[in-house]
């Protein structure tokens, strides 16, 4: 894995040859990832699908206490429940659940009823089209993205359902709010409004938001996508890294891995900020694998935008050689309930990420396709 991810860095794979736009990874076409992945993997995929389940089930079971279709937040120091009932959807229907549909349809249908809610939809307000739980004081604008991508994702499986047509508001809207409250440098902050102040977190999660609705029909404003691409490009450090925004010296590897997924999701793979992204992702691993370094701050986090990352690598070997690790890893750590314990944002939190994670070389859902 390191070898190959060095020689990608190092610019040593060659570039395609076969007229397609340098843009796009060259990838094996494959009919059934799941079938490929069991198939190559054999017993090690089997483990992984069963944790997939046991955890599916466990956050079904975890929704089923609250009267409002939303995940619980036990165990959490910070609460964010719009933020976590938005990846448990998302979680449920990577596995191949649609709302009322699959195994998991019922729990999935109440979630985005949930998050369907939470719009606002008074055009006489402010801040018309925000996605938001008066409960929840701290995802802010993460939780509008991925409240909207979640949204996005559900309205591309049934957009004529009569529930499909109230997402097709709500989704309108949640666009709207996205676009008007881009700031001046290209990116967003916390609030629902335009700011001054911006980050690249947040910026991330709305650019993917953005893209699962583009992607599902809806008309998204393309200036806006290449303002926010601009922001990223200019937040990256020299040595490859990406900062947590303009104007602040942190990196880290989750932001980097995070940066190049939002790039992939508005159609860029290739190009000096991607090969540099890679490449520091890649010596910050290896460090940790020589050298004592403290655990990352938020490993789930991390974890779920170098799934994304590696996962549209042109150099397949390069995923599965990660994925590999980290299915064992998780597997190991996961709990006889199927829960992943996390002490900052709660079980519920983990437990979704991780899922989502595991799910991903399925690639049922459409924003984790290649």
């Amino acid at each position: 894995m390191i070898q190959t991810a060095l020689l990608f860095a190092a610019g040593l794979l060659a570039p395609r040859t076969d007229g397609e736009p340098s843009g796009a990874p060259q990838v094996e076409q494959v009919s059934d990832p799941r079938r490929i992945q069991l198939d190559e993997e054999g017993s090690d995929a089997v483990a992984g699908r069963a944790a997939l389940e046991r955890a599916l089930d466990w956050l079904a079971k975890e929704q089923a206490q609250q009267p409002d279709g939303s995940l619980p937040t036990t165990g959490a120091r910070q609460e964010a429940p719009l933020a976590v009932t938005s990846l448990a959807a998302l979680a449920w229907m990577a596995s191949g659940s649609t709302p009322e549909r699959g195994p998991h349809g019922a729990p999935l249908a109440a979630a985005v009823d949930y998050l369907l809610g939470r719009v606002e939809l008074s055009p006489e307000s402010k801040i018309t089209g925000y996605i938001s739980d008066s409960r929840d004081q701290l995802s802010r604008m993460h939780g509008h993205g991925f409240a909207t991508l979640a949204l996005a994702e559900a309205y591309a499986m049934s957009p004529r359902s009569p529930r499909g047509r109230r997402i097709e508001r709500a989704l309108k809207l949640a666009i709207q709010r996205i676009e008007s409250s881009q700031g001046s440098e290209g990116a967003w902050y916390y609030s629902p409004e335009r700011s001054l102040e911006h980050e690249g977190s947040v910026t991330i999660a709305l650019v993917q938001a953005l893209r699962a609705a583009r992607n599902s029909g809806l008309r998204v404003n393309p200036e806006v996508i290449k303002r926010a691409v601009d922001y990223v490009r200019r937040s990256q450090a020299e040595d490859g890294s990406f900062r947590y925004a303009i104007g602040h010296e942190e990196t880290s590897v989750a932001l980097t891995a995070a940066a190049i997924s939002t790039m992939n999701a508005t159609g860029i793979y290739s190009g000096e900020e991607v090969i540099r992204g890679y490449a520091s992702i890649q010596r910050e691993l290896i460090a940790r694998e020589t050298v004592t370094i403290k655990n990352p701050t938020f490993p789930v986090y991390e974890r779920l935008y170098l799934a994304q990352a590696y996962w549209q690598h042109p150099d397949r070997a390069l995923f599965r050689g990660w994925f590999q690790a980290e299915r064992e890893q998780l597997i190991a750590l996961q709990e006889p309930s199927g829960a992943w314990p996390d002490a900052r944002f709660g079980s519920c939190y983990a437990t979704a990420t991780n899922a989502l994670v595991l799910a991903l070389p399925d690639s049922l859902l459409p924003i984790f396709q290649r």
